[in-house]
């Protein structure tokens, strides 16, 4: 059996609301998405959801070989890029070829992606997360309402930016959610915008008010040092490593005791998570994958690995002509039983987003402002 072939695709991701985070907006809630599609000599087709950015190129570390030999294919890719390295965006593509070959390799041996790997429970715990800054407070109710009604009880806010606005809408979460548990957790996500010290400020000033799971992503995501400092200075456990492309970007925060729930971005693909996982694992720190929404095949590894915590469920939707077998309920993911990871796409129906590159977007939240974490109060 052999690779021959692959092509991209490109639809839209509507999420009928406004959605971003403390560095900007995409005001239409529309969001391009690639679709990679790896064809083989046996008319079998992977498909991986994501990025496509350099998939051309990576491709030829692929082409002609077995599509079986899932991570030794990873470490080709790895290696094709050796010399400018794998960080940022070409790890997007090396994700989405990821995806396309381990749903080839559970189609081939006719089995749901969640049982090749391992797993013995379908069922994936997960958390409530609208990518909901620029939302009024009734459709923050609104949003998390929907979430409660899934079996949701615990939610993710995106903040940073004002105290007290934060701490009100924390609270309308919290009532939310509340139908399903009497303390619901809740976490928020500055996405990399303050400094160590507001930081430090920031959080205190929240937890003598509200008891915070976690705190995400509040500095850089490179300052190890700085995690660490936090982790010591706050109550909230410390969230962190969704933009990290690369198991050996870890190791700093590892060394320095800097994280306390892992955190893996899900269009990084399946092998990134398990490796991640495993490093997690023997540091006896639980893994969180983020962005189901984009990369849903993600939650078949996290239904495999044993230190698996929860996953970020941020909408109820999937991407225009994208059909995905699983179920949102119960607080969680239920993943079906079609072989591979449960992705089928409707060519006919795909729609290419106005904006198509997501990272892109004006004034979106892959944007970081240029006085980001300059401010002199909250």
């Amino acid at each position: 059996m052999k690779i021959t072939g692959y092509r991209c695709l490109h639809t839209t991701h509507d999420w009928q609301r406004p959605i971003g985070d403390s560095n900007g907006v995409i005001a239409s809630g529309l969001t391009g998405v690639a679709i990679v599609m790896v064809d083989t000599d046996q008319g079998v087709t992977g498909v991986g959801l994501g990025s496509d950015f350099g998939v051309e190129h990576l491709f030829r570390a692929i082409e002609g070989e077995d599509p079986r030999s899932v991570t030794a294919l990873y470490d080709r890719m790895l290696a094709s890029v050796f010399k400018a390295g794998h960080n940022g965006d070409i790890f997007g593509g090396i994700g989405a070829l990821d995806m396309a070959l381990w749903d080839l390799k559970a189609k081939l041996a006719g089995e749901p992606l969640w049982r090749l790997l391992g797993a013995r429970d379908r069922f994936v715990p997960g958390y409530a997360s609208g990518l909901d800054i620029a939302l009024s407070d009734d459709q923050l109710a609104r949003f998390y309402a929907d979430m409660a009604e899934r079996g949701f009880s615990s939610g993710k806010l995106k903040g940073g930016l004002d105290v007290d606005i934060d701490l009100r809408r924390l609270d309308i979460l919290e009532a939310e959610l509340r139908v399903n548990a009497p303390r619901p957790a809740l976490m928020l996500d500055a996405n990399e915008s303050w400094n160590l010290k507001q930081a430090v400020r920031y959080i205190t000033r929240i937890e003598r008010e509200r008891d915070l799971t976690w705190i995400e992503e509040p500095l850089r995501r490179w300052d190890a040092p700085g995690h660490a400092a936090l982790g010591r200075s706050v109550n909230a456990a410390v969230a962190t490593g969704e933009n990290l492309t690369g198991l050996e970007q870890y190791a700093p925060l590892f060394d320095h005791g800097a994280v306390d729930i892992v955190q893996v971005g899900g269009m990084w693909g399946i092998t990134h998570f398990l490796r991640v996982a495993i490093a997690a694992q023997a540091r006896n720190l639980p893994v969180s994958p983020v962005g189901l929404t984009m990369s849903p095949s993600t939650a078949h590894a996290a239904a495999a690995v044993p230190n698996h915590l929860v996953t970020e469920v941020q909408d109820l939707s999937t991407p225009l002509g994208v059909s995905i077998d699983h179920e949102i309920s119960g607080g969680g993911i239920l993943l079906g039983d079609q072989p591979g990871s449960g992705i089928t796409i409707d060519e006919s129906a795909l729609v290419v987003a106005p904006e198509r590159e997501f990272v892109h977007a004006e004034n979106g939240p892959h944007m970081r402002p240029l006085r980001a974490g300059l401010r002199l109060g909250s």
